[in-house]
């Protein structure tokens, strides 16, 4: 066991016992082993804010807030570091071998039962210590990206496959562009990375960046941005949403469209007034597979370059970004065990953040589906 959060038997799980050291306790749930801390000699700080902005700071992050001031004491003099981590399933039932190893192997320091997956969890940034880190920006910048994916795909999608099925003639041009759609959809996720990285990153950069709209900054200049991260995700996606919508058109009766001429309708009054009403079901069920395809994807995301350490939260379509996945990709790259269990915590998190948007997605679905019938 060492320190700095380096544990010796880590668990997977969202909640365990966690040795650490140095004062005080580590505020959560946990089993946290501490020693006094270190004496430290002083040595000259470059570009050091001075007392009075570090006081300032201070006063305005805390200021009627005891607990968000004594979180800052822990986090920024207190420092404690994980020594040793077990699991849920061990921490349970052996309580007090874990107690009495404690108090052999690190005297001084304190045992806490320590839950991973909290609220501040959620709602903090990432950070370089365990024990405050956080998927804030990684939620931000997923439900950014997959709100640029789906805006760009679906209307892309449903215009194409209304093409492809009320306008298209059945001629070998046809029949080509369904072929390669078809084998589209089974192309590995890292092609549309490279394709991603070509287009938007490289070829749209201006547009990408936001130069060409004098808003870009120096950061993102280079393309890297949330906006092409969503336009590759709706590339990514783009066959399933065209497909789903093929099928949901193709299953609406020829008699409402044979109705609909009948009466003296045109081609475009029959779709939007016969066709898409009642194909709506199944295609919104394509944008919800397309959704949970998307907000799980990482290889089209590193290829055009996520930051796998971002601490300040996207703002607009052109920021910097990084996504749940490529923060769990990055936690669990890590040597030290501890962050295992924040990867663990930040699965959880991503399968109750797809979960939750699967559902809102079949509400408006039965919502739609009950007003147009």
């Amino acid at each position: 066991m060492s320190d700095v959060g380096d544990a010796s038997t880590a668990s997977h799980e969202p909640s365990e016992m966690v040795m650490s050291r140095r004062n005080p306790p580590c505020i959560s749930t946990t089993c946290c082993t501490t020693a006094p801390a270190e004496k430290h000699t002083a040595a000259p700080l470059l570009n050091a804010p001075s007392p009075e902005a570090t006081a300032e700071s201070w006063s305005a992050r805390s200021r009627g807030n005891p607990d968000e001031l004594a979180k800052l004491i822990i986090q920024e003099i207190a420092k404690p570091q994980v020594l040793a981590t077990y699991t849920l399933f061990y921490s349970v039932f052996n309580k007090d071998e874990i107690i009495q190893n404690a108090i052999d192997e690190f005297p001084g320091s304190f045992l806490v039962f320590r839950a991973w997956l909290s609220w501040d969890f959620v709602t903090s940034p990432q950070n370089s210590d365990p024990l405050t880190a956080g998927v804030r920006t990684a939620i931000l910048g997923s439900l950014w990206a997959i709100f640029i994916a789906v805006l760009f795909a679906v209307p892309v999608g449903i215009g194409a496959a209304i093409y492809l099925e009320e306008y298209a003639q059945d001629n070998w041009i046809n029949r080509i562009i369904r072929t390669n759609i078809n084998n589209l959809a089974g192309v590995p996720s890292i092609i549309y990375g490279i394709l991603g990285l070509a287009v938007f990153v490289r070829a749209l950069e201006p547009f990408t960046s936001g130069a060409i709209f004098g808003i870009g900054d120096s950061t993102t200049a280079n393309g890297r941005t949330i906006l092409a991260a969503g336009l590759t995700l709706a590339l990514l996606v783009l066959p399933l949403v065209i497909i789903n919508a093929q099928e949901a058109i193709r299953a609406v009766p020829r008699s409402l469209r044979e109705a609909s001429f009948g009466l003296g309708g045109t081609r475009w009054q029959t779709v939007w007034y016969h066709v898409l009403p009642n194909a709506i079901s199944g295609t919104l069920t394509g944008t919800i597979l397309a959704m949970s395809r998307a907000i799980g994807e990482t290889a089209p995301l590193v290829v055009i370059g996520a930051s796998t350490f971002i601490s300040y939260n996207p703002n607009s379509p052109f920021s910097k970004f990084t996504t749940l996945p490529i923060q769990i990709y990055q936690w669990t790259a890590r040597p030290q065990d501890v962050w295992r269990n924040l990867s663990a915590a930040a699965i959880i998190v991503l399968l109750l953040m797809l979960l939750s948007l699967n559902a809102i997605a079949i509400v408006l679905r039965n919502r739609f589906s009950r007003r147009l019938a």
